[in-house]
């Protein structure tokens, strides 16, 4: 077990945690959730070690190791990414160290020779005589080939580091696992490997995400950072925030008595239950969901962005047709033979093997790029709105929030004054002085809202998302989401967010070198399809 007692930790005026108290138990796999800026990251800092709160201690079981998943790519420049690993394990890679130095000796004393049998014997119950292979199988299973395990980190390119740093941190089995954000630059088939383990780990997990389907699959308990305090829930992160949306909609409903209130949450916690067993923490978190009571359940006191899509007008029957479209980038060719026409009604995940090739066809088909060859023409009637995947450009210039946004008025708008502007900004929870913000001085974040609040304002019919999820907090990628399932007109996306692509789209199109697949099914449905999978494999070949 961990525990943090009476953790206080504030930086000038600024409280992150105000005499925070909290157990995690064995067996538990806990999503920390929480705001941008809460301190999601720093706890786990904290807990680790890295950091020193001005007060309050963090207790582990005696003999428990805790492994926590670095972030620095540089750390280990100089080592081999196989030793990397190991160093994972640091009183293995201290005993293995201090063996060979022993057997190095020239004049081995009968000394050396007690003291080499106590390392043998330390050596072999951790597991050491096999963790050279055991951290190659990890490597292997993280997609890093057996041809990059003698090299040095400095020599294999950065999404690789990540994937090595994930397997130290995996290594040798610890009791205590600290995870902040894990499945940055993992495709999707290393994402599913990844939940398969920690779905299996029978240790105590501490995770931090905005990747809601990585949350609900591995997660038990959801650690929910808020107004400077840390309270732990039984379930995952859907169950957590559907259960709150709910009792928050109980205690304003004045009307419904208390009884019928009641017997909804247990109704509520039963279904959750049952699609719990379905799950690959079946058992954990089916018996975890079985014991919990309704006062566990409370409403939430998160503000969630109003994202709200209102076209103008409906689309025509021509929306965009694409013929023969191709890019080819530093002699690599991305995309080739993209023929399709987009229909009323349809959200289209794009998908690639190269993640470059979708932001490439967006460009094109919004005139920011020219295609190598091919055409598209969109229809008459359509009014779209790009949300690229970078953005600094439109923010080079000071202005306030209120000035920047105004830039953007759509011709049809007649009365843009100031209660106008706020309202699209407030929308993107912009209040108050906020407004008077500068663009220079932004978050990542706080630049994707603006932008947001921009597509908002130009209603349109047709929206093109570019990995719309990045830089924002769970409360803005869950408004988003369901902004898109509920806007009555056209979706183009692509995104690393497992669950926007499975609830929005209809359609899905792979762009890939020798042409597309195009197939009308979910985003899982494709993904599983066996046939849709060998011809993956021969489009990629």
């Amino acid at each position: 077990m961990i525990s943090a007692r009476n953790i206080t930790l504030a930086y000038g005026k600024r409280v992150l945690f105000d005499e925070v108290n909290i157990n995690f138990i064995k067996g538990n796999c806990y999503g920390v959730i929480g705001a941008n800026g809460a301190g999601k990251s720093t706890f786990l800092k904290i807990l680790s070690g890295e950091i020193e709160p001005n007060k309050g201690t963090v207790d582990i079981t005696p003999g428990e190791r805790m492994s926590f998943l670095k972030q620095n790519q540089f750390e280990f420049d100089t080592c081999t990414v196989l030793n990397t690993v190991l160093m994972g394990h640091k009183k293995m890679w201290e005993i293995m160290h201090e063996r060979e130095a022993i057997y190095a000796k020239a004049d081995f004393s009968e000394e050396d020779g007690l003291r080499a049998g106590e390392l043998e014997g330390e050596f072999g119950e951790m597991g050491g005589y096999t963790a050279e292979s055991d951290a190659a199988t990890l490597l292997s299973s993280l997609g890093i080939k057996d041809d990059m395990h003698a090299s040095a980190m400095q020599d294999i390119p950065s999404n690789m580091k990540v994937r090595v740093l994930l397997a130290q941190a995996l290594f040798g089995n610890p009791d205590i696992l600290l995870l902040d954000e894990p499945t940055n630059g993992l495709d999707i088939e290393t994402i599913g490997w990844l939940e398969n383990f920690l779905a299996e780990y029978e240790n105590i997990v501490l995770v931090v995400s905005h990747d809601r389907h990585f949350l609900d699959t591995v997660c038990t308990h959801v650690a929910d950072v808020d107004r400077a305090k840390i309270k732990t829930f039984t379930g995952n992160y859907t169950f957590w925030y559907e259960s709150s949306q709910l009792m928050s909609r109980q205690v304003n409903d004045k009307n419904k008595k208390v009884e019928e209130k009641r017997q909804a949450l247990i109704d509520f916690i039963a279904r959750f239950s049952a699609n719990a067993s379905k799950s690959k923490q079946a058992t954990s978190r089916k018996k975890a969901l079985e014991k919990l009571t309704i006062e566990e359940i409370e409403p939430s006191n998160r503000k969630y962005p109003g994202i709200i899509f209102q076209p103008l007008r409906e689309v025509g029957n021509q929306i965009l047709n694409v013929e023969n479209l191709k890019k080819t980038v530093d002699g690599r060719t991305l995309f080739d033979k993209v023929t399709f026409s987009v229909n009323k009604n349809e959200k289209i995940a794009f998908i690639s093997k190269d993640p470059s090739a979708v932001t490439h066809f967006f460009d094109a088909i919004n005139e920011i790029t020219v295609p190598d060859a091919g055409k598209f023409e969109w229809g008459t009637t359509i009014t779209k709105a790009y949300l690229p995947v970078e953005n600094g450009e439109f923010f080079t210039e000071g202005l306030t929030l209120m000035d920047w946004l105004r830039q953007y008025v759509p011709a049809h708008v007649t009365d843009a004054d100031e209660p106008f502007i706020r309202g699209f900004l407030g929308k993107m929870l912009f209040s108050g002085d906020d407004i008077m913000k500068k663009t220079n001085v932004l978050s990542g974040g706080e630049k994707v809202r603006c932008m947001v609040s921009r597509m908002m304002l130009q209603n349109p019919n047709l929206i093109v998302l570019d990995q719309p999820t990045n830089h924002l907090d769970l409360e803005s990628i869950q408004s988003f989401n369901e902004g898109c399932i509920s806007f009555p007109g056209v979706v183009l996306l692509t995104s690393h967010d497992h669950t926007f692509m499975q609830t929005v789209a209809t359609r899905i199109i792979e762009l890939t070198p020798k042409g597309i697949i195009d197939r009308l099914m979910t985003f899982d449905e494709y993904m599983e399809d066996k046939r849709v999978q060998e011809l993956r494999t021969e489009m990629y070949s």
